[in-house]
């Protein structure tokens, strides 16, 4: 497991890495305002449809029943899978896009400011979203041929697929943009042409395998049935951060223009530490709790489930700490540029701290969920998704509703409701906190139903472990608080000068961590002997 973790979370920083520079460099040339907002918001609908399709609930469907197969019948019958699964898969994907395109209009009005319209960027929406929408086929279908992959224990190149993406739009930022009438229409076109690519990266490794056939429709099948039984319920269960992203997206078009810019911008930076520990860790453990649970191995299950906890904690605690403290300094250092100046910053470091502190229940949800997936349980998840997806909606109103009385001034107040939404910039820090308590939510009652299956059992040591790690990431905290206080203001200092003041924190802040914990007993092998 640690040696898939390695593989698959090094491709994927690869991947992060491209994908912040894809950000700066839409920052730099596009800016934060109505124009941008309408590609992010055309872009978040269907990557939300992906992520609650493929990633979310088809690959945690999909990866234990193929694994069944693998283990214990012929590779004829894992090859008609493979293809009677990509055939159905791709039909019922297919209509979801038409209908998706066809509806662009009304979903354009749907996530557009009707309060303070900006003219031209309802327009805009609708045609990005159908250049936006067949991407979601192209690239489920490149989640299907990673879940196969990934069962095999190749993590490495299903991970660096999405660098294919960032390299697309890097290209539409820089050259497309010069030639797209309006010029943020080049990212629609990147979008779609990584999709395909991505697609087509993954045959190579898939005809190694001897899985390169053709997609068949196969509704009756019985396998693909099981799949599809176990991916109802995990549409909701495993993808309660993307529906509550899409809810927040919602909301975020009534707020002042620009808030879809900062909160999506804001997103790359807790994207980092997800994908590179928290879904890199959920990805390989999956395969792994599956194979234990299909050889009835319960001690095996709860021992590499125990694993994967410690390993989240250990590295996620210390990136929520960094992230919430040293928010203005990395968005300043990262994005400050072009079109992106300081008021957009300070805008994008307050979601930063708000999502960031919900990044322990983010990353810990997603090492939690597999342990039910691999013992084909959907429904408890699901259980868990709904009511985590109802309080998110709930704290999204009342913290809104505290910042709309606090900080929106009477004279604005006057006007409406909506119309003081619109005019107060900040009012977005409410969906990140709002999100982060939800997901919290979900964590509790995930573990809360775990224990009661009796599936799991930690292993000893919790309380030393957690001792240790809260005591370093005290120590890492005040220790950056103090290097604040001396630097100075971020967004007022030159471009060089951020980098080497953020490159002290950061490194300082994570050797003060490491030495502390080292200090304290902890060794590497902790880890390896688990």
């Amino acid at each position: 497991m640690l040696k898939g973790l390695l593989s698959f979370g090094s491709m994927t920083l690869l991947s992060r890495v491209f994908g912040l520079v894809r950000d700066r460099l839409i920052g730099h040339y596009f800016g934060a305002n109505a124009m941008t907002d309408a590609f992010f918001v055309a872009f978040r609908i269907p990557n939300f449809m992906r992520r609650l399709f493929a990633e979310g609930s088809f690959s945690t469907a999909f990866v234990p029943v193929f694994t069944e197969i693998k283990e214990k019948r012929s590779q004829a019958e894992l090859k008609e899978l493979m293809g009677r699964t990509a055939g159905t898969l791709g039909g019922v994907l297919l209509v979801v896009t038409a209908l998706g395109m066809l509806a662009s209009p009304w979903l354009a009005s749907l996530f557009s400011n009707h309060a303070a319209p900006v003219p031209g960027q309802q327009e805009l929406i609708a045609r990005l979203l159908l250049l936006t929408f067949p991407f979601l086929l192209f690239v489920s279908l490149t989640a299907l041929a990673a879940g196969a992959l990934n069962s095999y224990h190749r993590f490495g190149l299903p991970a660096f697929t999405p660098v294919i993406l960032n390299l697309c739009m890097i290209a539409a930022s820089i050259w497309g943009s010069k030639v797209a009438d309006p010029p943020i229409m080049a990212l629609g076109w990147a979008v779609l042409a990584g999709g395909i690519l991505q697609l087509l990266f993954q045959f190579p490794q898939l005809a190694q395998f001897d899985l390169l056939v053709l997609p068949r429709w196969g509704w009756k099948h019985p396998d693909v049935r099981r799949v599809m039984r176990l991916m109802v319920p995990t549409l909701i269960g495993s993808s309660v951060a993307q529906i509550n992203l899409l809810f927040d997206t919602f909301i975020a078009a009534k707020l002042a223009a620009g808030s879809q810019s900062w909160l999506s911008t804001a997103d790359r930076f807790l994207e980092l530490p997800l994908g590179v520990f928290a879904i890199a860790l959920g990805t390989v453990v999956l395969p792994t709790l599956s194979r234990h649970h299909v050889n009835e191995d319960r001690q095996a299950f709860s021992r590499s489930l125990d694993w994967g906890l410690r390993t989240t904690f250990l590295i996620i605690v210390p990136a929520m700490l960094g992230l919430m403290l040293l928010s203005l300094p990395l968005v300043s250092t990262l994005f400050q540029t072009g079109r992106f100046d300081a008021f957009a910053a300070r805008m994008t470091a307050l979601s930063v701290f708000g999502l960031s502190f919900g990044l322990p229940a983010f990353a810990l949800v997603k090492t939690v969920l597999p342990a039910f997936y691999a013992r084909q349980d959907t429904r408890t998840p699901m259980r868990a998704g709904l009511i985590a997806l109802v309080a998110n909606m709930v704290f999204n109103i009342a913290l809104l509703a505290l910042l709309y009385v606090w900080k929106v001034p009477p004279e604005e107040q006057a006007k409406g409701i909506m119309a003081g939404l619109a005019s107060t910039p900040g009012l977005h820090f409410a969906l990140g906190i709002a999100s982060a308590l939800s997901s919290y939510l979900n964590l509790g009652l995930l573990l809360y139903w775990l224990r009661g299956a009796r599936v799991y059992d930690p292993m000893p040591g919790w309380g030393g472990f957690l001792t240790k790690v809260g005591f370093a990431n005290g120590v890492m905290a005040a220790g950056l608080l103090v290097a604040l206080w001396l630097a100075p203001e971020f967004t007022t200092m030159g471009a060089w000068s951020r980098v080497w003041w953020l490159t002290a924190l950061v490194v300082g802040g994570a050797l003060t961590y490491g030495l502390v914990m080292l200090a304290l007993g902890f060794r590497p092998r902790d880890l390896r002997d688990h």
